[in-house]
């Protein structure tokens, strides 16, 4: 492998890690050794690789902000070592994660790449092998004046790149599991790596990184006939500060007074509420109907089209700077990393 261009590989635990055990069979975490055994391929890339190990491997189901702590901690420590970043992933969560990492390395000028697979590494016909290569290219590729050419934390997934907080996880079986419905891919993998350049983040400040983040945000999916007991236990929960409300369609709510006078007093508290719809595909439109043109006098605050996992972590992002909740507000309405359309 080249001296020249560096990747640091990270491995968090999940699927793609797993190789069998010579002596028994049971599949375990890779070593960078049996990495390099099971895909020679990679002395053939032009960089040079250097594997971290989480001490013990997490479950994507077990990722807590801790362990995106411990990421962007890492990131951060050795960004001036390395042209680009891998992080080996679960990807039940992998969205969620991507999400956190957008707004927590502000104006990133490296590529992260998380990927992972459906198949363990070590299974005859792992999808692990193409996206582990395709995601090394990738946090490798420069420009001819040296800069990186996809300067933002991304997804990449059988054969697709995606901003990593405009996607979601889709499909459990198929290998093409992820989708990004409101913005284009960033890259598609073929007989040659084509990069969209006019869908990738131009950077102009100067890399920051923020570790706060904060675990008091909700998430309430809004049903017909739900509670109103429940819902006002829910919003007037004294260690929730924020919540991502889930609405029907373009931003719906019900108009039933009692429903919105719990929205209205939990808004009067101080709580900050997050208008995104259900439809994965779309945007938040307060107005279009009748149901929702209501929200903006209340002081609910529109999603537009961000996704579920993108609102969740920049509310968590936002909390965390300590900001009151009018600046969270004002700050949610804005996008930060290419989340959300203006």
């Amino acid at each position: 492998m080249s001296e020249g261009k560096k990747v640091l590989l990270i491995y968090t635990g999940g699927t793609i890690g797993m190789v069998p055990d010579p002596a028994t069979g049971v599949l375990r975490p890779f070593s960078l050794d049996a990495l390099m055994q099971r895909i020679p391929e990679l002395h053939e890339l032009d960089c040079t690789i250097d594997l971290h190990s989480f001490d013990r491997p997490v479950d994507s189901s077990d990722m807590r902000i801790p362990h995106w702590q411990a990421l962007g901690e890492l990131i951060h420590h050795h960004y001036s070592s390395y042209d680009g970043f891998v992080v080996l992933h679960g990807s039940d969560t992998m969205a969620y994660s991507a999400a956190a990492l957008s707004f927590m390395l502000e104006d990133l000028q490296k590529p992260v790449v998380l990927t992972g697979s459906q198949l363990p590494i070590g299974v005859l016909r792992s999808d692990a092998k193409e996206n582990l290569l395709t995601a090394l290219e990738i946090a490798c590729a420069q420009n001819a004046d040296g800069r990186a050419v996809v300067p933002e934390v991304g997804v990449y997934f059988e054969y697709d790149l995606f901003r990593g907080n405009r996607v979601h996880k889709e499909n459990t079986e198929d290998f093409e599991a992820f989708r990004s419905p409101n913005y284009p891919k960033l890259a598609e993998s073929g007989v040659r790596l084509k990069f969209r350049s006019e869908a990738i983040l131009q950077r102009k400040g100067s890399f920051r990184y923020h570790p706060e983040l904060s675990s008091s945000v909700g998430v309430l999916s809004i049903q017909p006939g739900l509670s109103l007991e429940w819902l006002r236990h829910q919003l007037h929960s004294t260690d929730m500060a924020c919540f991502v409300l889930q609405s029907f369609g373009s931003g719906n709510l019900p108009t039933d007074p009692d429903f919105l006078g719990i929205l209205k007093e939990a808004i009067d508290r101080g709580k900050v509420l997050v208008n995104v719809s259900q439809c994965r595909t779309g945007a938040v439109q307060h107005g279009l109907y009748g149901t929702s043109e209501a929200l903006d006098r209340l002081g609910i605050v529109s999603g537009r089209d961000i996704l579920l996992e993108a609102a969740w972590a920049k509310l968590m992002h936002l909390h965390g700077l300590g900001l009151s909740s009018d600046e969270i507000r004002e700050g949610f309405a804005r996008p930060i990393c290419g989340e959300m359309s203006l």
